[in-house]
């Protein structure tokens, strides 16, 4: 199971000690356990005195009770159900005076406070409230003064770190010296970042979560900035169990993670810019001469002068939101440093472009990307267009303009999401060129007459066996077979088409019209 997770404190320390460390103050060196032994290590944070009947309504959590059992001395049927009252309402222990109100405490009281782990405790008589209270909140308070100390020379070595431009390596190697256990930071996907400790139990940390699932071992704090959950800080203790003292700690590291990741992604976006202005001249052609373009690409990590391929990605039109633009982004980056780890991806305002090895597979880091993309954007797609490949930079121009013709003509024919290469356009690619849409709309209807529209259910039925009969090179079998028609029924159908659109079994050049007025037909958005 995960490891437990434990919110950011609101800054109120609490500390406390335990039942057993209670007894081992020198006013209680005579006090004896009767009961509860199981519960030793319940947390004392406050001590209260008992002596009116009705003290249940101002008891609260981790108290000890000290009582001479004066509130008890008329009522001894009840008190073996006042160790269940005290156990429900979170009490550390109960300490009592017996022999002046209350001779013994009943059988059943004591096998109530055994079953709970409820610690009772017998008093030496010549013992005083006063005592007891000022010994044990003397230890308490020295007890919150030490970790807070503690806790504060962690804040400021960590602070330091950060100030130093250290980065989560120096904050987890920090941590885990301060706290001598294995501290790992994990992202949002359960990546790690960075980790620090011995290298086994590091190695523990890193197990899937099923494996890491002992009480007690394990601690998770997130790593919260700017509303944003980056992921979190898991420490391991394989000696024993993390103190509440150690993830205070823990959380003021995971506030230091989350100032270096905040850093890290402004430095990140400011990077990003600069490349993908960069990559915008190299598209475009501006941005200088071939030695400039190939020392600024070696600094970013590319390689811009071997055989490359441009990929474009749109995205579609539904998915057009900026958290979708960024994960576009992310999702690129990753599939294109799977593939060619000298590639170059760029974010711009509504797509990504991608340049690649010529021999990677273009396809396969669409579908990867894709594949990225839907994991973390619930609605929305992306359609991606690849050019043919390309010789050098001084190609990259042309071949940007093949990918983005192909992204989107390829979404126009086919939809969303889709698929296309430059070659692959054919007739298409030269239609894509006409900017008068109004001009193909008047060529399909003056071509296509009725047909051009869909209205009448007849018309489109007409023209699907127009389409047929073309791509079948007027081939009457083979069309009737593909369209289940009967031989005579689409010799009938013919000579209808004909009395509409004129004698095209006959005429090739009025073959090519229609062939490219359904061509126009099928690209979407003209």
């Amino acid at each position: 199971m995960e490891p437990p997770v434990r919110l950011a404190s609101t800054g109120t320390i609490i500390h406390g000690v335990s039942v057993g460390e209670v007894l081992g103050v020198s006013t209680l060196a005579e006090a004896r356990l009767i009961a509860g032994r199981s519960g030793l290590d319940r947390i004392v944070q406050r001590l209260n005195v008992m002596e009116v009947p009705d003290i249940l309504a101002w008891v609260k959590p981790h108290e000890l009770l000290l009582t001479t059992g004066y509130p008890l001395r008329n009522t001894p049927q009840s008190l073996d159900r006042l160790v269940a009252d005290l156990d429900e309402r979170g009490l550390a222990a109960l300490a009592i005076k017996l022999g002046r109100y209350v001779d013994e405490l009943p059988d059943e009281m004591v096998a109530q406070a055994d079953r709970l782990g409820f610690p009772l405790i017998l008093l030496p008589n010549n013992v005083g409230f006063d005592d007891i209270l000022n010994q044990v909140l003397t230890d308490i308070l020295n007890r919150q003064a030490a970790v807070l100390v503690r806790a504060e020379e962690a804040h400021r070595a960590l602070v330091q770190v950060v100030l130093a431009g250290g980065g989560l390596g120096e904050v987890t190697a920090e941590v885990a010296g301060l706290l001598d256990v294995a501290v790992a930071a994990i992202d949002g996907a359960g990546r790690t970042l960075a980790a620090a400790g011995p290298p086994e139990h590091v190695a523990a940390l890193r197990q899937p979560a099923g494996t890491a699932g002992r009480a007690g071992d394990f601690t998770s704090v997130p790593i919260v900035a700017g509303g944003h959950h980056h992921g979190r800080i898991v420490a391991h203790s394989p000696s024993g169990v993390i103190h509440d003292s150690d993830v205070g700690i823990l959380e003021r590291a995971a506030t230091v993670a989350a100032l270096v990741i905040t850093r890290q992604d402004a430095v990140n976006a400011v990077e990003s810019k600069y490349r993908a202005d960069f990559l915008r001249d190299v598209l475009t052609g501006r941005a200088g001469t071939g030695e400039r373009v190939a020392n600024r690409s070696r600094a970013f990590g590319w390689d811009l002068e071997r055989p490359v391929t441009v990929l474009v990605a749109e995205l579609d039109p539904e998915g057009d939101e900026r958290t979708a633009q960024d994960r576009l982004v992310t999702s690129w980056t990753a599939a294109v440093r799977r593939h060619d780890q000298r590639g170059a991806v760029a974010g711009f305002s509504h797509e990504v472009v991608a340049v690649v090895d010529a021999s990677a597979d273009s396809a396969k880091v669409a579908r990867d990307a894709a594949s990225a993309f839907a994991d973390a954007i619930t609605s929305g797609t992306f359609s991606t267009g690849t050019s043919r490949t390309c010789p050098g930079a001084d190609s990259l121009p042309e071949a940007y303009g093949q990918a983005l013709k192909a992204a989107r003509v390829g979404r126009q024919l086919h939809g969303p999401g889709a698929v296309a290469h430059f070659d692959q356009l054919g007739v298409y690619r030269l239609l894509s060129l006409v900017n008068d849409t109004a001009e193909l709309h008047a060529f399909v209807r003056e071509t296509l007459g009725p047909l051009a529209a869909d209205d009448d259910t007849e018309n489109a039925d007409l023209r699907r066996t127009l389409q047929v009969l073309l791509e079948t090179n007027l081939n009457v079998a083979e069309t009737a077979r593909r369209l289940h028609f009967h031989y005579n029924t689409l010799r009938y159908r013919i000579g209808k088409l004909e009395r509409l659109l004129g004698n095209f079994t006959e005429d090739p050049h009025l073959r090519l019209n229609l062939t490219l007025a359904l061509h126009v037909l099928r690209m979407r958005g003209i």
